[in-house]
């Protein structure tokens, strides 16, 4: 499975701890030049399972980045690309230029959601908690009620 990440999956993840969850679901993360740079800002060491790829059509991701930043343009690209079978992206603007892209995607909360399906971890509540007090990741009730019925707690 091909996976390629915007930063703030991965940033949110490093702050708490918890970034093997990607490579137990996943293996293997692509990530662009943008990403990488705007992950050492925060992280002077980043994980070694995340696999720096170069983007070919910068007109594209020109194009991209009138609306969105460096890093979810050369994502989603990226993904593009390599034909990836998951983008992890969680901003709004960056998740709808994705779909128009004919992209598949999906954000944190989905990713701790599949994490408790395939029993890495017990709890998306204890998670989600985890993220928002320590990491600063903010979600609508909305958003995890849904997750929390997805993961039947």
């Amino acid at each position: 499975m091909i996976v390629v990440s915007d930063t703030s999956a991965i940033t949110s993840l490093l702050q708490i701890g918890r970034a093997a969850l990607l490579t137990q679901l996943y293996q293997t993360v692509l990530i662009p030049p943008a990403v990488h740079a705007e992950l050492l800002k925060s992280h002077p060491v980043i994980p070694s399972f995340l696999q720096i790829r170069i983007v070919a059509d910068r007109n594209k991701v020109a194009e991209l980045a009138a609306e969105l930043d460096s890093g979810e343009a050369e994502a989603i690209v990226l993904a593009k690309e390599t034909g990836a079978d998951l983008l992890l992206i969680d901003e709004k603007l960056g998740r709808q230029a994705a779909l128009r892209e004919g992209l598949r995607i999906t954000g944190l909360v989905g990713l701790v959601v599949e994490a408790k399906h395939q029993e890495i971890i017990s709890s998306v509540r204890e998670l989600v908690a985890q993220l928002e007090h320590e990491a600063g990741f903010r979600l609508s009730e909305a958003v995890k009620t849904e997750a929390f019925r997805l993961a039947g707690e």
